[in-house]
């Protein structure tokens, strides 16, 4: 679970000395330490600002490697040389193993990492409960995969429908790629390319895009509600844009089924917790499909739409409140939640379009 000591110590000797480098290369802060131990005090904040100057410029490692400016092996060179396959996202902490840890990706296709902490464990860090967000960069080290050593968590409320989520992405990831031990991971080879289909007219896709809107209305009005059916008639919009539009295959009410599955799914709508409450197998039957084809839409749409847990483009507008990566945004170097910021830095969100209202001007009202 933790880097051995001598790789540890040639870790943050080279990690040091190396940011240092950057530091003194981009001025991305103020701050000027003498050495890469004084650099090593500096607070978090600082040097997250540091480390992110160099995920903007990852040229800069072949300058150091050119220039090696500290005097370092071959051996040490070629580590600080694989960091060009470095790794920064947005995880979810998986698992706490006995050699490793399992972060996984939220965006993409879903990938699993073997992950080694450095001087305290994961679980030391963040506590034992499982799964957790939280933000950093993956970085080669030999034949291993370690962070940077800053990492930024923030909240997540795991519901029963989300862990099913969670749990079938990870077993995905896992099927797909195995644990992913080392960076850079081998990548699957490419299926060879077939020529794309006659483009069919403007007329057959809107007749395809109205069945299956016209399904949707119709089931929403009885079933769901008009926030659902705003939400679908969207993504199905969406579905329909693609080239070629994959409306036109397969039949519509299994379209519909996909669609509203899709977007249940990112709602909770599987949670009996939750009102409304639908089951898969309800959509299905309600629409008159089958369960293997209602399964089948669905996971074509999660690959072509590239779906994610708490993706605030499907999120209902009734649930932003309440879905974390919505708020969670960079301040300052950190991720946090922008609704514990001051009104003038919301205001600042929302006129770039970062968050869909103020949060202080709302509460205001409730008041």
């Amino acid at each position: 679970m933790l880097l051995a000591p001598d790789d540890l110590q040639k870790f943050f000797k080279l990690n040091r000395a190396f940011m240092f480098f950057v530091n003194q290369r981009l001025h991305a802060t103020p701050h000027q330490p003498a050495d890469p131990h004084e650099y090593s005090s500096l607070a978090n904040a600082v040097r997250v600002k540091v480390r992110d100057a160099f995920v903007a410029h990852p040229e800069i490692i072949q300058t150091f490697v050119d220039e090696n400016p500290f005097g370092f092996s071959p051996d040490e060179l070629a580590i600080i040389d694989s960091w060009r396959h470095f790794l920064k996202e947005t995880f979810l902490l998986m698992e706490h193993g006995r050699n490793y840890s399992v972060l996984m990706n939220l965006s993409g296709p879903p990938i699993a990492y073997a992950v080694l902490a450095l001087s305290q464990s994961f679980k030391e860090l963040l506590g034992s409960e499982v799964p957790r967000m939280v933000e950093t960069v993956l970085l080669p080290f030999e034949d291993k995969i370690v962070y940077d050593a800053l990492l930024c968590t923030f909240g997540l409320t795991v519901t029963t429908d989300l862990r099913r989520a969670i749990d079938e992405r990870l077993k995905k990831a896992t099927a797909l790629f195995g644990l992913v031990t080392s960076l850079p991971m081998e990548h699957v080879s490419r299926q060879t390319a077939t020529p794309p289909p006659k483009a069919p007219t403007k007329e057959a896709k809107d007749d395809a895009l109205g069945a299956v809107q016209s399904l949707i209305d119709a089931f929403c009005k009885e079933h769901l509600n008009e926030e659902y059916a705003a939400v679908c008639r969207k993504m199905a919009e969406m579905l329909h844009r693609k080239r070629p539009s994959p409306l036109l295959q397969g039949k519509p009410n299994a379209w519909a089924s996909g669609i509203i599955r899709a977007v249940g799914g990112q709602n909770f709508l599987h949670d009996k917790t939750q009102t409304p409450y639908l089951r898969s197998a309800d959509i299905d039957r309600l629409l008159g499909t089958s369960p293997s084809s209602g399964a089948a839409k669905l996971s074509a749409i999660r690959k072509m739409l590239k779906l994610h847990p708490f993706d605030p483009t499907w999120t209902l507008p009734s649930r932003l409140e309440d879905n974390p990566l919505v708020w969670m945004l960079k301040v300052n170097g950190f991720l946090m939640d922008i609704r514990m910021a001051p009104r003038e830095a919301q205001v600042v969100a929302f006129e770039k379009g970062l968050i869909p209202y103020i949060p202080a001007d709302r509460n205001a009202g409730e008041r």
